[in-house]
């Protein structure tokens, strides 16, 4: 059985690596322009967006579903906080999300649970005029109007994972996810650069045991903390090697026809 206090341990010196790596590191930039698609805001550049995270998620068995909102609460750019003009008082812009996976069982109170997603969709909408986002029950709920689909997008990867907070009873969740993202064809004009627009979303969340409501079957979280980032599809592996055997091909050609001459 793995040593709890070594999988704490493990667990937080691999978010503190991973936080240090995403600090070093330069995220790809990005200029939203929110006039293009009707919103009452103005162009800005940023390179990560901030989340805040109001979903439920529900438990059978190895099974999990999550659903709910991620609603924007601000940006950055190469690690400054930054506040578009407008941005959750003229307009505003969230994630409706669904997703579907299975964990390992366990009282999560007391035992650390890690699992997967199988399945996830999302859009991103944007509106006009102030909102709220909270819950009915132990159901996700917003109050935006007039919203605009912006993006959508499905998974590519992803993981969750659960610790104990070591009193027997709290515990913290946390997911990342590699995401396909499209860009609605009516929205081309909000995502002003670059052209054409990334087709990666890269996402993490980890929330507090405070932001974390349970109940009979699962628990809720409120207003937990998460970011989205992008990033330019990888290739996949044969293709750089299909390529590189084309060039060959080619060069053998040249010598060929050199010699042949």
């Amino acid at each position: 059985m793995m040593n709890f206090t070594l999988f704490r341990q493990t667990a937080i010196a691999l978010a503190m690596g991973l936080a240090g790596a995403a600090a070093s590191a330069a995220l790809p930039s990005f200029t939203f322009n929110p006039a293009a698609a009707g919103l009452a805001g103005t162009s800005f550049t940023a390179d990560n967006i901030l989340i805040s995270d109001y979903s439920t998620v529900t438990l059978s068995g190895t099974s999990f579903t999550e659903t709910g909102f991620l609603a924007v609460s601000g940006f950055q750019n190469a690690g400054t906080a930054l506040t578009p003009t407008g941005l959750n008082s003229t307009y505003g812009m969230y994630f409706a999300f669904t997703g579907t996976g299975t964990t390992t069982t366990g009282d999560l109170g007391a035992t650390p649970t890690f699992g997967s997603f199988n399945s996830l969709t999302y859009t991103l909408y944007g509106y006009n005029g102030p909102a709220s986002f909270g819950f009915s029950g132990n159901t996700a709920v917003e109050t935006a109007t007039g919203e605009v689909a912006l993006a959508t997008g499905t998974l590519v990867s992803g993981s969750v994972v659960t610790v104990p907070g070591g009193d027997g009873v709290s515990f913290t969740p946390s997911a990342n996810a590699k995401l396909v993202f499209n860009v609605a064809p009516a929205a081309q004009g909000f995502f002003q650069t670059p052209s054409p627009f990334y087709g990666t979303a890269l996402t993490a969340f980890t929330n507090t045991s405070s932001q974390v409501e349970p109940f009979s079957g699962g628990f809720r979280i409120l207003q937990g903390g998460g970011s989205v980032n992008f990033a330019t599809p990888v290739p996949e592996p044969e293709t750089p090697a299909l390529l590189l055997a084309g060039l060959g091909v080619l060069g053998f050609v040249a010598r060929r026809r050199k010699q042949q001459a």
